[in-house]
């Protein structure tokens, strides 16, 4: 599952144009979901442990998990923003992301931008609710909230761009007018 890197290289970004945020937040759904596969990664390294020894895996308290769910789900980001430009979801929604001048964005500028995302989608609101001592499900009603602030902080942002990206000189852009890689193009007949 990682991406090929003797894949040819992406194009520079012909349009610089930002995806319609429905288009993005659809995206961010989709990329949840294929998260939800991600973290069997953790889930199952867990069980086969507990399986081989007998003994409480040492990633089973809830804060470690979550560590090493950031860790993996950081390699997931980083090597396809790097690689390609785009995660799985990414491609089929159209999306990606690129330097502030259209170019492809090196390793370190992509866990740059990992790290701002999560700390400008689920910082705030997990700080808040674990102030205000929420239970689960009121919790997950606070990420969801804080979810939906931050996208529509975008609509304030120059370019429609989200802050993260702001900050890290990145930007999404629409790629529905590239033309698909060459394994993609239909066949002459």
């Amino acid at each position: 599952m990682t991406p090929d890197r003797g894949a040819e290289a992406p194009p520079i970004a012909a349009s610089m144009q930002a995806p319609p945020l429905v288009r993005r937040m659809a995206c961010f759904l989709y990329e949840v979901m294929l998260l939800f596969g991600v973290a069997l990664i953790p889930a199952i390294l867990g069980t086969l442990f507990f399986a081989q020894t007998g003994r409480e895996h040492p990633l089973q308290s809830e804060n470690a998990l979550q560590a090493f769910a950031l860790v993996v789900y950081g390699i997931y980001f980083v090597g396809f923003w790097s690689a390609r430009g785009q995660t799985l979801a990414m491609q089929t929604w159209r999306i990606r992301v690129v330097g502030s001048n259209g170019e492809r964005v090196s390793q370190a500028r992509a866990l740059g931008r990992y790290i701002a995302c999560c700390f400008g989608w689920f910082a705030p609101a997990t700080l808040i609710a674990s102030w205000a001592h929420l239970a689960p499900w009121p919790k997950l009603g606070a990420m969801a909230l804080g979810i939906i602030g931050y996208a529509l902080l975008a609509l304030a942002a120059p370019g429609r761009q989200f802050w993260h990206d702001i900050a890290c000189r990145t930007r999404l852009v629409d790629t529905r007018g590239e033309k698909p890689p060459g394994s993609l193009r239909p066949r002459p007949r």
